[in-house]
C-alpha cells in the first residue's frame, strides 16, 4: 500500500512558475513509477508526465512539454513537478500517482493522491 501527499498547489499569474511535490508513504518507493496527471473542472483527467523508477527515463504530455520538469528523490520518497511559463490553461487540480514496474507508464496508476489545486490567473 502506498500513500501520496501532494503540496504546493497555488494562485499564480501566467508565465509564473511553481513546484508541486508529492511525497509518498512505505519503503518499497524506488520500485514505483511515478507519474502527474491534472483534471480541469468539467474536462477528464488528463496524463502530464511519468518517471521511471530511477528517474532514468521522463515522458511528458506535449501541452507541457519544455515548460514542466518531473524529477524525484528516492531517498526522501519524494516526487516534484517544476512547471515554469505557466498558462491560464494550467490550471487544474493536480495529483501524482505510483504504479510498481520499470517503466514509465501513462496509465494504469494504482495509487493516487488526494490532488493540490493550481489556478493561473491571465
Amino acid at each position: 500500500q502506498v500513500q501520496l501527499v501532494e503540496s504546493g498547489g497555488g494562485l499564480v499569474q501566467a508565465g509564473g512558475s511553481l513546484r508541486l511535490s508529492c511525497v509518498a508513504s512505505g519503503r518499497t518507493f524506488s520500485s514505483y513509477a511515478m507519474g502527474w496527471f491534472r483534471q480541469a473542472p468539467g474536462k477528464e483527467r488528463e496524463f502530464v508526465t511519468t518517471i521511471s523508477w530511477n528517474g532514468g527515463r521522463r515522458v511528458y504530455a506535449d501541452s507541457v512539454k519544455g515548460r514542466f520538469t518531473v524529477s524525484r528523490d528516492n531517498a526522501k520518497n519524494t516526487v516534484y513537478l517544476e512547471m515554469n511559463s505557466l498558462k491560464p490553461e494550467d490550471t487544474a487540480v493536480y495529483y501524482c500517482a505510483a504504479r510498481p514496474g520499470p517503466l514509465v507508464y501513462m496509465e494504469g496508476y494504482d495509487y493516487w493522491g488526494q490532488g493540490t489545486q493550481v489556478t493561473v490567473s491571465s
